[in-house]
């Protein structure tokens, strides 16, 4: 799945970043960090590399330089808690209409260290009663960790669903000190 990169062809840039929550796929385009993928072990990873290069008409190129060097640098620095706050460069392209609406509230509104439920998400975007698919967005995140879909909760205090599986959900939360950390 690696391909070299040509100056008549489209690429995507892509690395895999060992974290406490597993390798992560990231991906970016010129314009922006475009993908973050859980679990980017084999199988996983290479599905992922196909369904990029046709959803972005474009062909990976392996690289932890370039466009992901602050990307990279960035989770580097949230998983040792230096950082909370991302700021990089998003390119939203994977995402679209409501979705991409209530995804860019999220991240702009939900700081670290705190939690939304998804109705009060949904009545924020102006659709009050959309939980569902206030739900079905944070199922589409493109760019999870970055853009803090790990922060949406049920509103009774469960954790709801998570892309990346709610372990995973519950490590990201106690890293933001909303959990306490678990005992091993």
């Amino acid at each position: 799945m690696i391909s070299q990169e040509s100056s008549d062809t489209a690429v995507f840039e892509w690395s895999v970043l060992h974290t406490d929550i597993g390798p992560l796929l990231l991906a970016a385009t010129g314009t922006g960090l475009v993908s973050v993928v859980f679990h980017a072990r084999g199988r996983v990873r290479e599905e992922a590399l196909g369904r990029l290069a046709r959803r972005l008409a474009a062909n990976p190129v392996e690289s932890a330089s370039g466009r992901l060097a602050e990307p990279i640098h960035q989770l580097r620095a949230y998983f040792s808690g230096e950082l909370r706050s991302f700021g990089l460069a998003l390119d939203w392209s994977l995402s679209a209409g409501f979705n991409r609406q209530v995804l860019q509230r999220l991240a702009a509104d939900v700081p670290y260290g705190t939690v939304v439920g998804y109705g009060d998400l949904a009545a924020w975007v102006g659709e009050p009663g959309a939980a569902q698919a206030v739900g079905a967005a944070m199922g589409s995140n493109p760019l999870p960790v970055v853009v803090p879909c790990h922060r949406v909760v049920e509103t009774d205090g469960g954790l709801g669903g998570f892309g990346g599986g709610l372990e995973t959900k519950r490590k990201l939360l106690a890293l933001e000190g909303v959990l306490p950390q678990p005992l091993f």
